[in-house]
């Protein structure tokens, strides 16, 4: 359905107006040691899924990326995916949150045949509560017992996998700590 330029103009504006308001509410991302926040949502397949209980279960990666189906986010899920078996050994859970639509989200799954939960967060609810400013952010964070140990707040698309096992292995060691600052 192709929709008329003047309807594409605002949805743009919309957008980048969200995104900009992101950037002024001067969120700041949870810090290692900090209380993940135990926040509700909704999932790919319009499942209520609360945090807050996940984080009961072992590791919980929260990963946030711009939008479902473009190449970096594909990239990023599809390594997460590819070493899923490996990474759930850890008794990690992983949770993908981007501002898409629960429709978007569900196409997005079941294109890349991804094994793991993907959150619906269109009004930024999720975002806001781990200080993720904005929608264009690519952050990860990892939970354990409730608390961030270890987040990344320039997370890598093809080497987000291999990013969070190393994490994984520094927690189990006890040398887990904020991923150094990767250049845009």
């Amino acid at each position: 359905m192709k929709l008329p330029r003047n309807v594409k103009i605002l949805i743009a504006m919309s957008f980048l107006t969200s995104c900009l308001m992101s950037l002024v509410s001067g969120a700041e991302p949870l810090a290692v040691g900090a209380t993940a926040p135990a926040v509700k949502s909704v999932d790919q397949n319009g499942n209520a899924v609360d945090l807050g209980e996940l984080y009961k279960s072992g590791y919980v990666l929260v990963y946030f990326y711009p939008k479902a189906g473009t190449r970096g986010c594909t990239a990023e899920a599809c390594s997460l995916r590819d070493d899923y078996v490996t990474l759930t050994k850890n008794k990690l859970t992983i949770v993908g949150v981007s501002h898409d639509s629960v429709e978007a989200q569900k196409k997005f799954a079941d294109d890349q045949k991804l094994p793991f939960t993907l959150l619906s967060d269109p009004k930024g609810d999720v975002y806001a509560a781990f200080g993720v400013p904005g929608a264009m952010n690519r952050q990860s964070f990892l939970v354990k017992d409730g608390k961030i140990v270890w987040e990344d707040l320039k997370a890598k698309t093809a080497q987000q996998a291999a990013d969070v096992q190393a994490a994984l292995d520094a927690d189990k060691a006890g040398t887990a700590a904020s991923a150094p600052a990767k250049a845009g």
